[in-house]
């Protein structure tokens, strides 16, 4: 049944007495985050937003990547009108949560992979991962990543937004936009869980998380829906976002025009 097949693509488990959610992307080879994927982990958040029990969350991949990131052909013109503002509500639905959350990255963590990890609290990182906001290789700009990454690490973002280049680890620490690095990310993460976050009150860490992501949640509500329509309505006009995509897809050079913009 579809809804089988839908929750193969993102697993799920709690411990820690029901306090730690821990929500797995499992969709080989590189956990691409299609429809499916969206559904699954936005049934998910709502699951956890009506749980007071839960005082952590943990966001990992399986496999050899945390994740490729959104699917590209869902990017065409003919989809990408339902698939980006679905991937929107997802992600800010995370974000509004308002439960301490930790991504776990591993291999490549790119594009809405990375969008969807800078919405959480902590970003763990093996030394080996890589992180990229590629969009821009692709003619088209990382929505999300235009609001999470500045809330993030301020000017820095700029370059990694304009320039769509790969940061290894080390340099995404160095920018502040990993909390850390370590072999064994996981086990890093539930060892500081479990000393910092389960004292605290579950209660309470949900009004800490929300007033600290204040002016985030005001980015989400006023500038989203504005950048969200220039994407869909101006650049998707543009004949050079499209030559983007089918290049990436036929995997052969784009084509720009230059016209546009």
């Amino acid at each position: 049944s579809m809804t089988a097949q839908v929750t193969e693509k993102v697993q799920c488990s709690h411990s820690e007495e029901g306090q730690l959610l821990r929500v797995e992307l499992h969709s080989p080879k590189g956990n691409v985050i299609d429809l499916d994927v969206i559904h699954a982990l936005s049934a998910i958040w709502n699951d956890a937003k009506k749980n007071p029990r839960l005082k952590a969350l943990m966001l990992c991949g399986a496999g050899e990547h945390f994740s490729f990131g959104s699917s590209v052909p869902e990017h065409r013109a003919d989809q990408v009108g339902q698939m980006l503002p679905l991937f929107h509500q997802c992600v800010r639905a995370l974000c509004e949560l308002n439960i301490p959350s930790f991504a776990i990255l591993h291999g490549s963590c790119l594009g809405g992979g990375l969008e969807l990890a800078a919405g959480c609290t902590y970003l763990y990182a093996t030394p080996d991962a890589k992180l990229a906001q590629p969009e821009i290789k692709l003619g088209v700009f990382a929505p999300l990543g235009s609001i999470l990454l500045p809330w993030r690490i301020g000017g820095r973002a700029l370059d990694l937004l304009v320039s769509g280049r790969t940061l290894v680890a080390l340099e995404a620490k160095e920018l502040g936009l990993l909390s850390v690095i370590e072999p064994e990310p996981e086990v890093a993460c539930l060892a500081f869980i479990r000393k910092h976050i389960l004292p605290l009150s579950a209660s309470s860490l949900r009004f800490a998380e929300r007033v600290a992501r204040r002016s985030l949640a005001r980015a989400l509500n006023e500038d989203l829906p504005a950048i969200e329509k220039l994407y869909l309505e101006e650049l998707m006009a543009t004949p050079d976002a499209s030559e983007g995509i089918e290049a990436f897809l036929a995997k052969r050079p784009p084509r720009y025009q230059g016209e546009g913009g």
